[in-house]
This record gives C-alpha cells, structure tokens and sequence, in this order.
C-alpha cells in the first residue's frame, strides 16, 4: 500500500499535468442555454475521455427546459472500496457569463497562464474543483481500497439552479447517508474557512405598470419609477425591521436586502414612465421563513397598488430554503479539518455563508456537506484565475482526506 507521502510525491508530480488540464477543460464553455450557450455536453465529453482507471462511470443526461435539444450533462465516476460509503467530490461544470469582453485582458475562453494564474471564464468557479479532486483520485486508482469508495460528481446547471443537476442526482439516489460530501466550489484565502450552513435564498422581481404622459404634466400619468422607488426604499426598511436577528455563524450576520437588476424606463428625459421593474436578490437567515418574507413583499406591494393606482405585480424567481447544518462531529469532518491542517498548517473555522452551492441541497435531503477550497475571490469576474498554489493545495487536502477514509 502506498504511504501519504508517496501520494503527496505523486501529486506534486503531476503540477503540469494539472495545470495543462485546467486550461483545456476551461478552454470549453459549458452556458446554460438561457445564457445563450448549448450546455455541459462537450466539456463532460472531455472528462469522460480522461476518466480511465474508475471501476464506473456514469454519465446522466437531463433534457433542458428552455431548450429540450440541449442535454444538461452530468458525469459520476467511482473507485470502490470495500466499507460501506463513498467520499464524494461535487464540482459543477457549468459557468456563468463572460460578460464584457472589452473588461477582459485576455480571451475569456483561451484560458492563460501567465505567471502563477491561470486566466478564463470558471477557472476557479469551478474549474479549480474539477481538477483538483480528480488529482487528487489519480494515486489512489491503482490501488485496492479497504476503506470507504471514492467517487466524483461533475455536474450541470449550478450557476442556473442546479434543477439538471445535483437536484436530479439526488432525486435519482446516487448519494446516501453513509457517504462523506465534500462541494469544492466556496473558496476563502488559504481555505480559512469551511461551509457548513447556508441563508436561505430569494430572488424577487417587482413589476410596476403605471401610465406614460408628458412630465411637465405629472398628474396626467402615474410614474411607474417613482412608485417602485419609494416602494423599494420600504420594502428595504420593512424587511431589515422585520427579519433583523443576526446569527453569529454566518458571514455577513443579518440577512441582506439587495436590490439588483432594474431594466431602462424611457429613453428621453421628459417622459413620465409607465412601466418600471426592479429585482431583489435576498440572503435571509435561516430562523425565518421565506415565505413569510414573500407575503410581506405582496402585502406592501399591493398597499402602494391601491395608493398610487399602478398596477403592481410580484414575481418569487427563485426560493431555496436553506438545510439544517451539517454536522461538525461526524467521522468525515474531523478527518476533512484534519487534511486541510495536515496540508495547510491550520483547520479551517466552521461557517454559515450566504451565497448558494450544490451543499444545501444535500442539506435540504437530510445529508451533510461541506464547502470549501482555497480561493481568490475572482469568481464571475472578468480575468477571473485560479491560482496555481491553492490548485495544488486543494488537491494535496482531497489526496490526504482520501487517504485517511479510503486506504484504512
């Protein structure tokens, strides 16, 4: 059986390899087809052809629902040991937008080393994760396992819902309560910090019909931005006063109201708009209930509906009610915190954040997971990069956690 130090040898062997590998599976976009793109199809085609060495590989194709002839592509390989459960890697393969390329120093989808960065679109969300646990398998592939299974979900649509991927996965049973869930995708610098709980998420949409007129004739039309504007400023005011409890495990520690995207009213400035709409992105911690927060958003919206006569429509786009923590006492855990001080010199700090990873469904099935990796901080912006230290300090944690599970 090989040692921990011979796994940590090979590991660091394959640094080229690792880095060659990040620039070609980030050399293929995989956008949702709301975004304009045709899926995960072509970069799990990729990952399929690296996959060699797994004792099964399984690949799950989810028709799209804007687009049915686009496949939402998700790949499961496994390694099988002989204890029951499985260590799970869960990176998703999707990314997000390139937005302006005149913001980018280099082509977003020729991804470009330079220095010790490596720069393109999912580099480090989740281009960072796809490659590190798969390194971190490779020592292990050779080998008779007598411990727990290894195993490795690439999977689809986390940027857009995860409804393709992790959710279906789920419901399909791929995952159980033995396994030990590990979701490389929230990153903090030199892995400080570990996932273990997160807010629930709403999204809200606020449509505002009113009637157009000249404005040097005010009281001939209902403004429509002035209405959702004065709406806005309550509704910010009404739900910090309502939902204000702070939780100390989570970063930031209230809930958080923000508005977001506002689409462009009239073009001319003289014109009193009859149509305004606004989004609000909410971060709400977990002691409340998001529905609560949804009515209180139809209440006040229908409040200025009766007092202004614009017609006033509230639209939930999205409403992830947040699992209960996993758990910080589990054999799995205290292996991860010990693998992450093994590598790094210190156990990264139990957290609750408020943005969403494919952990909380789990959460949601009953199952714990973590999320964690070294990161910069550079996902969804333009030059996002992965950098080579946390790459390879990433795969050394997974290689030593599957160490400590898989070959004892």
């Amino acid at each position: 059986m090989k040692s921990l130090e011979a796994v940590m040898a090979e590991v660091e062997a394959s640094k080229d390899d690792i880095i060659r590998t990040v620039i070609e599976v980030n050399s293929i976009p995989a956008l949702a087809p709301i975004n304009g793109g045709n899926g995960e199809s072509k970069k799990i085609d990729y990952l399929a052809s690296r996959a060699s060495g797994f004792d099964s590989v399984t690949r799950v194709d989810v028709p799209d629902g804007h687009d049915p002839s686009v496949m939402r592509s998700n790949l499961l390989v496994k390694k099988n040991g002989k204890r029951k459960g499985t260590v799970w890697f869960v990176s998703h393969v999707d990314v997000v937008p390139t937005g302006d390329p005149a913001l980018w120093d280099t082509p977003p989808f020729e991804p470009t080393l330079k220095g010790d960065r490596i720069y393109g679109r999912g580099t480090e969300d989740d281009g960072q994760s796809v490659v590190s646990s798969f390194f971190a398998s490779k020592p292990f592939l050779s080998e008779e396992l007598p411990g727990m299974s290894i195993g490795i979900a690439w999977v689809a649509d986390e940027e857009t819902g995860s409804e393709y991927g992790i959710k279906h996965l789920l419901d399909k049973g791929y995952f159980g309560e033995d396994d030990v869930i590990l979701v490389p995708d929230w990153c903090t610098e030199k892995g400080c910090m570990v996932d273990v709980a997160e807010k629930n998420i709403v999204w809200l949409k606020f449509s505002i019909e009113g009637k157009t007129a000249h404005a040097s004739e005010p009281a001939n039309g209902i403004n429509a931005y002035k209405v959702s504007t004065i709406m806005l400023m309550d509704l910010m005011e009404s739900f910090e006063d309502r939902f204000g409890k702070s939780d100390p495990l989570f970063i930031p520690k209230v809930s958080t109201f923000e508005p977001t995207k506002r689409s462009a009213t009239v073009e001319n400035v003289n014109t009193i708009p009859g149509y305004d709409e606004f989004c609000m992105d909410i971060r709400l911690n977990p002691c409340y209930d998001p529905d609560l927060l949804v009515r209180m958003a139809e209440e006040i919206a229908e409040v200025y509906s009766k007092s202004t006569g614009a017609r006033i429509t509230v639209e939930k786009l999205q409403c992830e009610k947040a699992g209960k923590p996993s758990s910080t006492d589990s054999e799995g855990f205290k292996a991860f915190l010990e693998s992450v001080e093994s590598v790094l010199g210190k156990a990264p700090t139990p957290s609750g954040i408020a943005g969403g990873t494919c952990a909380n469904f789990f959460r949601l099935k009953g199952l714990d997971a973590y999320a964690w990796q070294c990161g910069s901080g550079t996902l969804h912006a333009p030059n996002e990069y992965v950098e080579i230290e946390n790459l390879m300090a990433d795969t050394k944690v997974f290689a030593t956690l599957l160490y400590k599970l898989c070959m004892n």
